[in-house]
């Protein structure tokens, strides 16, 4: 499994907000998990729609902040594929194969994760920049600054950047 004197770490960044590729960052995250590894996600700019539980949110927000919160995918339900997503229809193909097939959607790696104790980081300074309120996030996602992940980053034999 690994070195037992040191505990593995892995690191993630998400930095994209498509639903094939925040798939690969839980499906990773989770596997080394699984395998013992100390495993964080770093969420950041267009990656912070993988965790927003959807809905209306009471946040304050400029005008530039309201339309990018209207341009955005609102939950990970509605995030759209990076390749064939054809106005949707593509990524409810692929999640209609995934079921058929019995693989984990992204709410249940999302659950998974939580599960198998992976920290959950959302980029407090990316929050601010796109008007993203805790409110807006799933569960008991912690908010914090680059220097947290770099802080876990550091001494990780594993750091990724999924973008």
């Amino acid at each position: 499994m690994g070195n037992t004197a040191t505990a593995q770490k892995a690191t993630i960044i998400v930095f994209a907000d498509t639903l094939d590729k925040v798939m690969a960052a839980f499906i990773i995250a989770t596997t080394a998990a699984a395998m013992g590894m100390a495993t964080t996600m770093f969420f950041t700019f267009w990656g912070l729609g993988a965790l927003k539980k959807g809905g209306p949110a009471d946040c304050k927000r400029n005008w530039m902040q309201k339309m990018l919160a209207w341009m955005l995918p609102k939950s990970p339900a509605s995030l759209p594929l990076s390749q064939l997503n054809m106005a949707g229809i593509g990524a409810g193909m692929l999640k209609k194969i995934m079921a058929q097939k019995k693989i984990a959607s992204l709410p249940e790696l999302i659950e998974s994760a939580r599960d198998l104790g992976v920290r959950m980081i959302a980029c407090q300074m990316s929050m601010d920049a796109m008007g993203i309120c805790r409110e807006e996030l799933i569960g008991d996602i912690e908010v914090a600054g680059a220097a947290t992940y770099v802080g876990e980053a550091q001494d990780a034999q594993i750091n990724l950047f999924v973008s």
